[in-house]
Parts: C-alpha cells; sequence; structure tokens
C-alpha cells in the first residue's frame, strides 16, 4: 500500500487527524491466508481494550495480563505483537471483502498498536494496520461500533 497513512475524518468528510500505519508486507489484498491488507469498503465490528493500560498485550483478542516491555520482547522475540487497543474490521463489499475465501472480518483484520520500535509508514504487518499505541488509544476514543473505514 502506497499511503501508509490513516486519516480520522470528520463528518463531513474533512481530516481531522493523519496518523503514520503500517499495512501488510506482502501489500494489498483480500485472500484468506495471503498476509496482504484488505482493501475496501469496511466498518469497525468490535472495540476491544478499553481502559487497558497503553501496552497491554493481546492474544486471541484476549489480554494476556502482560505488558509489553523490551524485555518481554526478547522472550518471545517471534511473536506478532497486538497491543493497546484492537478495532476489529468487518468487510462491506460481498465477494471481495466479505464472503467465502475473502472474509476480513474471519482473517482477524485489526487495526491495532504495536510495539514502538516497530518502523512506521513501512509496509510490514501480516495484514493488520498497525499504529503506535499512543496513536491508536486516541483514535479508540474518537471511534465507535460501526463507523466506516475504507483501505485503499
Amino acid at each position: 500500500m502506497d499511503d501508509q497513512t490513516l486519516a480520522l475524518l470528520d463528518e463531513n468528510s474533512r481530516v481531522i487527524e493523519r496518523y503514520a500505519i503500517s499495512t501488510g508486507l506482502n501489500g494489498a489484498g483480500e485472500r484468506d491466508g495471503s498476509g496482504c491488507t484488505p482493501r475496501g469498503r469496511h466498518y469497525i465490528r468490535a472495540m476491544i481494550g478499553a481502559g487497558l493500560p497503553a501496552n497491554t498485550v493481546f492474544r486471541a483478542r484476549r489480554p494476556t495480563g502482560e505488558v509489553y516491555s523490551p524485555e518481554l520482547a526478547a522472550n518471545h522475540p517471534n511473536r506478532d505483537w497486538i497491543l493497546s487497543r484492537i478495532l476489529w474490521l468487518c468487510g462491506l463489499e460481498s465477494g471481495k471483502n466479505r464472503g467465502s475465501g475473502v472474509d476480513t472480518f474471519r482473517r482477524f483484520i485489526y487495526i491495532h498498536g504495536t510495539p514502538d520500535t516497530e518502523p512506521m509508514g513501512l509496509a510490514l504487518s501480516h495484514g493488520c494496520i498497525r499504529m503506535r499505541n499512543s496513536d491508536v488509544i486516541e483514535i479508540f476514543d474518537c471511534v465507535c461500533t460501526g463507523m466506516p473505514v475504507t483501505i485503499r
């Protein structure tokens, strides 16, 4: 994905804020197992992590009780860190990002926090949209379930 930013828009489609992000290392795409970031129209189906501390570690959308640190990272070097907040996306376009073989929700595609040591602006994720922890917490407090999300 060429533009590695997320824009938060107001009700008149004006940009309120722009955030650096990281999308799928394998590029854009909708196929199950592709590691790509799905394109098209989506909505926020679930919001996970309200009120939890920054750097809370999630596995299978549940807090593990851990808080990310360099020491924890050294003990688990191969973990794909999902931190702070999760905005779980659901596709709206049947056959493109919703339904058999291409379903964003069943692919567990999120907007989520990542270690602050991870670079933004580069495609490095496993398909999700990664954000700085402070940014994902900020945006989490500005959105609600059902809110539209368009990925280009």
